[in-house]
């Protein structure tokens, strides 16, 4: 068991480092090597990937090979790509780097359906977020890691990445045996569509929990797709760094997760979980106009409420509902309805609004530039910032001191500041708006007094 359990830490580590190093910084990557016409479709890698992962799930995974070599395989190949990544952006090719990443994430997406699925089989219950905490030591790490390089905007992150990435294919390969769920049985029309799975939404309580994930998931794209941008331009000197103090903060709400199920069960702790992003928003617009550092620091902060109240308690709280012949299925599902459709839309609206220009979701445009207010100013503010600081590197032990720091250039033009930063004001109202909309339509409609217990009964 112990044995067991320091197997999985390596593998929640090293799958979210993977992740994190390159995922974090993203859209200032692009923003700052003239690729942001390529955003939207560069972070809909993604959802995409959460999308089709599923099907992918249940026509393979959960029938014909043990889920820890399918994973290990999985994760090779998408090393693989990503160290292709640099080169292909070094060389102007946006068109082929969306390729990449969108291959990638095809990827990478089933994994974490994957890794949930082998963990709850080998573990008991509440020994998850033990385990699961090590994906946010591994997220954190890979920020550190890439402010302190200062590869927050530049190609190379990517380099980490994939090495990361192909160790950890290695690596699962000797993680414990954990048999197809479904070997054996005929492949149906039910299967591939994980039509089981859906079933669960015949009931009530489990519906409003899907619907209102997937809802919430469009206002959260803002701050995986944006964040970086908006630190960047209000003077932080390692984005990815200052981003990382959101995962640290989980590792503290997760080891908690087990008193807080007790003490609030499902319901307020999702509740919860909506209204923090509720609250982290509106700091994010206060803060905007005098860069009034402390609620931004404290935005980013509430991480660990926002991800682990909503996201861990969700997959646990899918975990419970299923029936263990679809548990794979079910936690797919919840990844599909999140960080699939709901993230896929929410990029879209994102960046349609941000650069204000047209959003193509499902082969379709949609115009959501009327929806919120854009940050036209960015590019020349994220610019200005540049010239002003120069090209000087810096030594590693300079940039260990730095990793928090906050220089915005005085030398700035204060007509460009005051526009630029209404514009993130008014940018960040609109997400705040929606994340309260649905904690409210949660708070209504959701109830099931379903708990998590060890062993696994409900209580």
């Amino acid at each position: 068991m112990k044995n067991s359990l320091f197997r999985f830490c390596i593998l929640m580590f090293l799958q979210f480092f993977s992740w994190g190093a390159w995922f974090a910084t993203l859209g200032l990557c692009l923003g700052s090597n003239e690729f942001g016409d390529f955003a939207g479709s560069a972070y809909g890698s993604a959802p995409l990937g959460a999308m089709i992962a599923p099907l992918f799930l249940g026509l393979i995974a959960d029938r014909f090979f043990p889920s820890q070599i399918v994973m290990a395989v999985l994760f090779v190949v998408g090393g693989i790509l990503l160290l292709l990544v640099p080169s292909v952006m070094a060389a102007g090719n946006g068109e082929l780097m969306v390729t990449l990443l969108i291959l990638n994430m095809l990827c990478f997406m089933p994994t974490l359906g994957l890794s949930n699925s082998i963990a709850f089989a080998n573990l008991d219950r509440l020994t998850f977020p033990k385990v699961r905490v090590w994906g946010t030591i591994g997220w954190i790490v890979a920020g550190l890691v890439v402010g302190i390089l200062g590869w927050s905007a530049k190609f190379e992150m990517f380099y980490l990445s994939g090495i990361s990435s192909v160790l950890l294919g290695i690596f699962s390969f000797f993680l414990p045996h954990t048999p197809a769920p479904a070997k054996g049985k005929p492949i149906n029309v039910r299967d591939l569509l994980m039509l089981d799975a859906f079933g669960l939404l015949k009931r009530p309580a489990f519906a409003v929990f899907m619907i209102c994930s997937m809802l919430i998931c469009i206002p959260l794209a803002y701050y995986y797709g944006t964040m970086s941008n908006y630190l960047g331009n209000t003077g932080f000197l390692q984005p990815a760094s200052t981003m990382a103090i959101g995962q640290m903060s989980e590792i503290f709400f997760m080891l908690l997760i087990p008193f807080f199920f007790r003490k609030l069960g499902v319901k307020w702790m999702i509740l919860i979980g909506m209204l923090a992003w509720v609250l982290r928003y509106v700091l994010f617009a206060l803060g905007a106009p005098e860069q009034v550092q402390w609620m931004i620091f404290l935005g980013v902060a509430l991480h660990g409420i926002c991800y682990d109240f909503f996201f861990v308690t969700g997959f646990m709280y899918t975990d419970k509902v299923a029936p263990d012949t679809i548990r794979s299925q079910a936690q797919s599902m919840l990844v599909f309805f999140t960080q699939g459709l709901g993230m896929y839309i929410g990029y879209g609206v994102c960046f349609g609004i941000f650069y204000q220009v047209p959003s193509k979701l499902f082969g379709l445009t949609f115009d959501f530039s009327s929806w919120g207010r854009g940050v036209t100013g960015f590019d020349t503010m994220d610019g200005k910032i540049k010239s002003f600081r120069g090209e000087e590197e810096f030594s590693f032990l300079s940039q260990l001191s730095q990793m928090f720091s906050v220089d915005l250039p005085t030398s700035l033009s204060p007509e460009l500041l005051v526009s630029t930063m209404t514009q993130w004001k008014e940018y960040w109202t609109f997400p705040a708006i929606m994340a309260g909309v649905i904690a409210g339509v949660f708070l209504l409609f959701f109830w099931d007094k379903i708990s998590i217990s060890e062993e696994g009964t409900n209580k």
